[in-house]
């Protein structure tokens, strides 16, 4: 989760993060080969006051994964609330 600072929209905090971190994973050689990030992302806004309804929904998740794959989950997620799928074919 990103607090987004008001001075800056969510295209560039992500393609922050993504760098920073990518370089970070590469500079202390944590993965064989070099690491790099999937061009997409998602982003969603919640009320500060879910935030615990959220953190404790996110305990059990490594278990939940288990049984459906985070891409299940996601592609779930985007048709449940009618959210817009976005990749290169369609921009």
């Amino acid at each position: 989760m990103i607090d987004l600072p008001t001075n800056k929209c969510v295209e560039e905090v992500i393609k922050l993060f993504k760098g920073g971190s990518s370089f970070w994973i590469n500079d202390n050689k944590l993965v064989g080969g070099k690491f790099a990030w999937g061009r997409g992302y998602g982003a969603f806004q919640f009320l500060t006051q879910t935030l615990k309804e959220l953190l404790d929904t996110s305990q059990g998740k490594k278990e939940h994964h288990r049984k459906k794959s985070y891409a299940e989950e996601y592609e779930l997620l985007v048709k449940r609330y009618g959210l817009e799928w976005r990749d290169e074919e369609n921009r």
